[in-house]
C-alpha cells in the first residue's frame, strides 16, 4: 500500500510489468485496464486512478491505483477466525452481487478464487484480478481458450476440454467458494485435471450424454469407461453445522454438471438462504443506502446490473506492439483529463523502493496444463 499524496489516504498500487513483451499480452493487459476503468459497482475493484506514464521511449510498465483492501477470503478461510453463518451470508451475496453485475456487462471472470476476493475490515468484498476476464463469446463456432480458472474451481465442462463456455463458468467457482467457507477446506482438491473431474464426479454422479454434449471425445471416453456413480450430495450436510437445508439447496444449484441448467448470478440472488445476508450488507455496509434521523433509505435497485455493457470491439484493430503501446499510453492521458493532479512514480524514493521489493508478481496468465485429453 502507499499514500496518494493529494488527500494523504492509504491506497493499494497495482504494478503491471513488462507489458509490452508480445502482442497477447499487450491485449490483455490494455483489456484489463479498459474494465478497471469501466466498472462502477462496490462489489468490484475499480482503476481510481492511473499514474502517469513516461516518454512512451521509456512507457514498459503501467501503474493502477485502487482502493486498499485489509486482505482477502483465502487468508480468512485458512486462519482461526471464525466464521459465522452470518459472515458467510454476508460473503455469499457480495460475490454474487459482483459476478450478476458483471455478467450484466457480458464479462467472463474466468478466474474467481477466494484469493481473488478482496475483503475489508468491515468485511466488505470486492471482486478483482481481470488479468484472464474476457467478454462473452456468444458464437459457439468460435473457440475460447482452456488455460482459465485454477484448478480447484475450474467447471466441470472447462475440465472436459469443451472449446465453447459460458458465465456459468463462474458460478461454478462460487459453488466450490461456497462450500469451502462452509467447511473451511477446498471442496475438489485433486493433483491433476483428470482426478479433478473424478472428485466432481463421486460428489454429483455419472452425467448423462445431454451435460457431457460439449466434452471433447477423450473426456467422455474417460467418463464412460468408469463405473456408474450415483449423486452423493446429502454429504454436503457434513460440511459443518452451517450447512443448513437451504445452504445446501442453494449449493447443489451451483454445483450442476451441465452449465446450461446451473443457477446464474441473478436467480442465485433471490434464493432465500441470501435473504438475511442481503439485509445485513444494505442495513450497516453498502455505499448505495444511507441512514437518516428518522431512519434507515434504502435503494431501490439492491443489485444492479450495468447499461451499456462492455465494448471490446477496441481489440479488433490492434495489429503490432507499437501500435497497442501507443494507444495504450494515449489512454492513461485521457483518463487523466479533468482529473486531479496527475500522480507519477519517484524512483528514488525509499516509498518506491520498499513497494518494488515486496510486490509479488502475479502470472499474466495461468501456466498451460497438458492436453489431457489428446
Amino acid at each position: 500500500s502507499v499514500t496518494d499524496p493529494r488527500d494523504g489516504k492509504r491506497v493499494a498500487l497495482k504494478k503491471m510489468p513488462n507489458v509490452f513483451q508480445n502482442l497477447v499480452s499487450c491485449k490483455r493487459v490494455f483489456r484489463e485496464l479498459k474494465m478497471l476503468c469501466f466498472f462502477k459497482h462496490d462489489n468490484v475493484l475499480s482503476a481510481l486512478d492511473i499514474l502517469q506514464p513516461p516518454h512512451i521511449d521509456y512507457f514498459e510498465e503501467i501503474y493502477v491505483v485502487t482502493e486498499l483492501m485489509q486482505s482477502d477470503l483465502h487468508k480468512i478461510i485458512v486462519s482461526p477466525q471464525p466464521l459465522s453463518s452470518d459472515h458467510v451470508k454476508v460473503f455469499l451475496y457480495q460475490i454474487l452481487r459482483g459476478l450478476k453485475y458483471l455478467h450484466s456487462a457480458g464479462i467472463l471472470h474466468r478466474d474467481i478464487k477466494p484469493g481473488n476476493l478482496l475483503v475489508n475490515s468491515n468485511c466488505v468484498l470486492k471482486i478483482c484480478d481481470f488479468g484472464l476476464a474476457r467478454v462473452e463469446e456468444l458464437d459457439e463456432s468460435r473457440h475460447m481458450t482452456q488455460e482459465v480458472v485454477t484448478q480447484y474451481y475450474r467447471a466441470p465442462e472447462i475440465l472436459m476440454g469443451s472449446r465453447h463456455y459460458s458465465n456459468a463458468i463462474d458460478i461454478w467457482s462460487v459453488g466450490c467458494i461456497f462450500a469451502e467457507l462452509l467447511g473451511r477446506r477446498i471442496l475438489f482438491q485433486a493433483q491433476s485435471p483428470i482426478q479433478q473431474l473424478d472428485l466432481i464426479t463421486d460428489l454429483l454422479g455419472t452425467p448423462s450424454l445431454e451435460a457431457m454434449r460439449t466434452a471433447c471425445e477423450g473426456a467422455k471416453a474417460h467418463i464412460l469407461r468408469g463405473p456408474h456413480k450415483q449423486p452423493s450430495l446429502p454429504v454436503l450436510y457434513t460440511l459443518s453445522s452451517q450447512a443448513t437445508h437451504e445452504a445446501v439447496h442453494l449449493l447443489c444449484r451451483m454445483l450442476v454438471f451441465d452449465p446450461s441448467k446451473r443457477i446464474s448470478a441473478k436467480d442465485a440472488l433471490a434464493h432465500p438462504y441470501l435473504d438475511e445476508g442481503r439485509l445485513r450488507y444494505h442495513t450497516c455496509m453498502c455505499k448505495c443506502c444511507f441512514s437518516t434521523s428518522t431512519g434507515r433509505v434504502y435503494t431501490s435497485d439492491f443489485e444492479p446490473i450495468t447499461n451499456p455493457k462492455f465494448d471490446d470491439t477496441f481489440e479488433k484493430n490492434l495489429s503490432s506492439v507499437r501500435q497497442v503501446k501507443e494507444i495504450i499510453h494515449q489512454f492513461i492521458l485521457e483518463q487523466q483529463k479533468g482529473n486531479r493532479v496527475p500522480l507519477c512514480i519517484n524512483p528514488q524514493s525509499a516509498a518506491f523502493k520498499s513497494f518494488i521489493s515486496s510486490t509479488v508478481a502475479q502470472p499474466s496468465e495461468m501456466p498451460p496444463s497438458p492436453l489431457v485429453w489428446e
